[in-house]
């Protein structure tokens, strides 16, 4: 199971550096007060225009045409309609050459209800349609302004004040205020089903309140460290204060559906394609591709021989071997970065509720936590990173990947699980779970042991790995029934099943992935909604998760949360395979540049933000094929827009433009 975490950067003053690759030293960090928008960002309400790559075209002659472009929306252009199939019928960009960007995805939407999703698709796509009050700097993780342009603590910390942009708009053509973004919080506060995606970040809040349309105020119990950062989107209140039953509100029943983000969805078929097109009115400017389509692919080949065929421009999730066949296709460019996920095993430690009744199916061995060591340590890890990924992953040890260098953790020497069959053995013998005449290890019922694996159906990797763990665990005496499912969700909520394929999206800020395993996620009683991952309750944890989410100081904080992920270690209800490298190929005949997350060596798809299909740009001419289009590269800047002043008298500043699993 693969869910997508929400966990904002650090409030402090010293943000996390960038992520870079293990040869290049991490430069010392750089300060943000809260509320200060990045240098090389657009300041607060500015249109950023692009840098793109161009051939004879004046530099400055180009940059005057792509700022007056990108400051349309704001100098009166009016919002483009839409038919009832979400085609653009009117707008004064109705001119502007129609591209569409084709993305092939092999995650289905679990909702496109912001409040329940928790797959990797579903939370890329609200990033889309919907503004969060802040965002994340794509170089170096920092917190910078969203539909906030500033904010700020009072001395005690216990309340926040954050001034909402009085240029952004509502796809429909209202304005986005305080009252939208207070109408969200406050509703996941009062709705335990509106909590189930992102109830961890209001849980400390006390009152939230919007004295102005510009002025919103969060008072809280305790301070709280990810205020700067509260990953969470802002719907609009005029819509959603008429949705009724939020469990049962879809979202995709009229559209277009009314957001703030540079895109707006459009279409919608479940297991088929997600349409979004680009939002006319976004404050940072619209995209300059006009539609966005992410299509499902059940199977990775039929993606990647589409992308071959130009049926698609972007296909993410490849194999190594998908990924050696791109290398050297004619206008395709591989991007192959360090990634943000993690892969584990987890273990089914007895499922139960906050009302302390229990449910599910998990085999009762697993509470022991020297059977739980022993099935890790049968686990050659190094073998799977070898022979499953082939290199295009990291051996796993710590909960969070080490591309966030500041809160990455790895066990000391004694502390580490090895690879040790033999081990594991002796492990099970002195648990009591001893082989009988056949060789086989059998419970307490007598019954030989044979642990059911939830594995992704879409994920080739997930049912490589289970054949060498049922080859491992065979050794052990012990059997192991793979159950590679189209929907792992629905068992895994019930508690039914034993050993998991586990993997989360990590975002800069850790709170979030590691809010899922306090006992205050489980379910408030059995099929109620919960946020909870694996069911794992543990007072240890659960203290060392309170002190890390009020400690402001970096260091401290990052001391905290690298002592949980030993916690986690030890307990082995969650055991670190690897860290999947981010594989993904684009045709570069379609897509002249987009930027990474990190800009140094990072993913385009799954990003912490929009950045990359904000920033995106048409290579031309469109679909000419290899060579056709200008210079392909890995990024694209964001640029902020100078000021054109009265009477052609301007000054001009142009910047690059710069711009998250979820149960994959």
């Amino acid at each position: 199971m693969d869910p997508d975490p929400h966990g904002p950067p650090p409030t402090s003053p010293a943000s996390p550096t960038s992520p870079r690759p293990s040869s290049s030293p991490a430069p010392p960090p750089r300060t943000l007060p809260p509320g200060t928008a990045p240098p090389r960002t657009a300041p607060p309400g500015a249109l950023p225009t692009r840098t793109v790559p161009h051939r004879g075209v004046p530099s400055a002659a180009l940059a005057a045409a792509l700022v007056v472009l990108a400051l349309l929306p704001v100098l009166g252009a009016a919002p483009a309609s839409w038919d009832r199939t979400g085609a653009r019928v009117s707008g004064r960009d109705e001119d502007r050459p129609r591209r569409t960007l084709k993305v092939a995805v092999s995650q289905s939407v679990d909702s496109l209800n912001p409040f329940l999703a928790t797959r990797l698709l579903s939370t890329s796509v609200h990033r889309l349609m919907y503004e969060n009050l802040t965002n994340y700097d794509p170089a170096d993780n920092r917190p910078v302004p969203g539909l906030a342009t500033a904010w700020k603590p009072s001395p005690d910390k216990l309340t926040w004040t954050y001034t909402i942009r009085e240029n952004a708009r509502w796809s429909d053509g209202r304005p986005v205020t305080a009252r939208d973004a207070a109408w969200t919080f406050t509703t996941m506060m009062t709705d335990e089903d509106a909590a189930t995606a992102n109830g961890s970040f209001v849980t400390n809040f006390r009152e939230v309140t919007a004295p102005s349309a510009t002025r919103l105020v969060i008072r809280l119990r305790k301070p709280q460290a990810t205020m700067a950062a509260l990953d969470v989107p802002i719907v609009p209140r005029h819509i959603w204060s008429k949705a009724g039953d939020l469990a049962e509100f879809t979202n995709d029943r009229t559209f277009p559906v009314v957001g703030s983000g540079p895109f707006v969805l459009t279409g919608y078929k479940a297991d088929s394609y997600v349409r979004l097109t680009a939002n006319p009115v976004f404050w940072r400017g619209a995209p300059e591709f006009h539609e966005l389509v992410f299509t499902y692919y059940k199977d990775g080949d039929a993606a990647v021989a589409a992308l071959r065929k130009g049926e698609v421009s972007f296909v993410q999730g490849l194999t190594p071997a998908q990924a050696r066949a791109l290398a050297d296709e004619p206008g395709v460019t591989v991007n192959d970065a360090p990634g943000r996920r993690f892969l584990a095993l987890a273990t089914n430690p007895g499922a139960r509720a906050q009302d302390g009744q229990v449910f599910g199916d998990g085999h009762p061995s697993l509470r022991d936590p020297r059977v739980r060591r022993a099935l890790f340590m049968a686990v050659d890890r190094d073998m799977l990173v070898d022979k499953v990924f082939q290199g295009y992953a990291v051996r796993g040890e710590g909960y969070i990947p080490p591309r966030f260098s500041r809160y990455h953790w790895r066990p000391a020497a004694g502390q580490r699980v090895l690879y040790d069959p033999g081990e594991a053995a002796r492990l099970l013998d002195g648990a009591g779970y001893r082989k009988n005449a056949e060789g086989l290890r059998t419970g307490a019922d007598g019954k030989p042991i044979t642990y059911r694996l939830l594995c992704h159906a879409t994920d080739p990797n997930d049912k490589a790995i289970g054949r060498y763990l049922q080859e491992w665990y065979a050794g052990l005496g012990l059997g192991l029934r793979v159950d590679c499912l189209d929907n792992v969700t629905d068992p895994w909520t019930a508690g039914e099943y034993d050993l998991a394929f586990d993997g989360w999206s990590v975002n800069p800020d850790p709170d979030f992935v590691l809010s899922i395993h306090t006992c205050a996620a489980l379910p408030a009683t059995p099929g109620a909604p919960g946020a909870t991952d694996n069911f794992i309750c543990d007072p240890r944890y659960d203290g060392l998760y309170g002190r890390q989410r009020a400690e402001y100081d970096p260091a401290a904080r990052a001391a905290l949360v690298r002592r949980m992920q030993s916690r986690l270690y030890d307990t082995g209800y969650m055991n670190v395979l690897a860290y999947p490298n981010a594989v993904e190929a684009y045709r570069s005949d379609r897509i002249a540049s987009i930027t990474t997350m990190p800009e140094a060596a990072g993913n385009i798809y799954g990003q912490d933000g929009y950045w990359s299909w904000w920033s995106a740009t048409p290579a031309e001419p469109y679909g000419a094929g290899p060579g056709g289009g200008p210079p392909t590269g890995a990024l694209v800047g964001i640029a902020a827009a100078g000021t054109l002043l009265a009477g052609g008298a301007g000054a001009l500043a142009l910047r690059r433009r710069r711009t998250v699993d979820d149960r994959e």
